[in-house]
């Protein structure tokens, strides 16, 4: 009888654990369903429709195009405008990121230290970014063109008096300045929260040990800023690369062509030159370049992890 017992009761848990794993999977199913949905019909449909359109010469409204193959992407290869505006967008990267890093991270390991006024001043350097690039642009292009030429010609100020917009090699100065002050704010964020991980003993024993600030700060307090320096380069080249509104608000793609980024020129192919399959394969290659990129990215700085050899 015992022996039964045994088996009967062994049978009846093991039915109801699988049925509670059954349950389980479909509360799971039923709760993800949504989102899953919803990413399939904004993302991975949009994805494949777009390879798709890309292989085409669709012109974006009339219901009746060719199948070219791989004829856009290779004409691509060899547009000059798209090469040049591809030049622009790496130059405006590297300028965007160091420029972002280097004051995010400075004003983080400030606003981390007893300053006074420390949390008014974090909502101050934050609130830049509540406001839309475009705002920021407008307000930006005011500034250039009226605030900054008379200031400089009221002070006497030749360089001053100028718009730094007005020329073919000043213009993306204009606009790396405008997208640091209004992009700073979050990598600064998450600076800010990494440093809570660093373990303050550290820095303690590498001080009694004789270690100066720049030792301490390059040894201790940048390996544990590794997962954040992550995340901010790869949204900070993404954003790079892709930079828009503040071109549409301050350049409009010029002097000539001169600030014409590679979103600003698939914006042009696209919606005023009627060439959307071609415009398609311009940003699949875009996609492909900011992909590689983070990969690379990603697996270079995680190796300097903590804990990583």
């Amino acid at each position: 009888m015992e022996v039964v017992r045994t088996v009967w009761t062994r049978f009846f848990d093991r039915t109801a654990t699988q049925s509670y794993a059954r349950s389980s999977s479909r509360i799971f199913l039923i709760l993800t369903l949504p989102a899953l949905l919803l990413h399939t019909a904004f993302f991975a449909y949009p994805v494949v429709m777009g390879f798709f359109f890309s292989l085409t010469d669709w012109d974006g409204i009339s219901k009746k195009y060719n199948i070219i193959g791989f004829a856009n992407y290779l004409e691509i290869l060899k547009d000059k405008r798209f090469l040049d505006s591809l030049l622009f967008s790496f130059k405006y990267t590297l300028l965007a990121v160091v420029l972002k890093m280097a004051i995010a991270l400075a004003l983080a390991l400030l606003l981390s230290g007893n300053v006074k006024f420390r949390n008014f001043m974090r909502s101050v350097f934050f609130f830049p970014a509540v406001l839309s690039l475009i705002t920021i642009g407008l307000i930006f292009n005011q500034i250039y063109y009226e605030i900054l030429p008379k200031a400089g010609e009221a002070l006497g100020i030749e360089w001053l008096s100028v718009n730094i917009l007005g020329s073919a090699k000043t213009a993306i100065y204009g606009l790396i300045i405008t997208n640091v002050w209004h992009g700073v704010a979050v990598p600064m964020i998450i600076f800010l929260a990494g440093l809570t991980s660093v373990p303050k003993d550290l820095h303690e024993a590498a001080r009694i040990d004789g270690a100066t600030g720049l030792q301490r700060f390059f040894s201790i307090t940048l390996p544990f800023l590794i997962p954040m320096l992550n995340v901010n380069l790869v949204v900070t080249i993404k954003g790079g690369l892709t930079v828009f509104e503040s071109i549409v608000a301050l350049t409009d793609g010029g002097p000539g062509t001169s600030t014409e980024s590679i979103a600003f020129l698939i914006y042009r192919h696209g919606l005023n030159e009627f060439k959307f399959g071609y415009a398609t394969a311009e940003s699949i290659y875009i996609f492909l370049l900011i992909a590689f990129i983070s990969f690379i990215q990603l697996k270079w700085l995680n190796k300097k992890e903590v804990g990583q050899l």
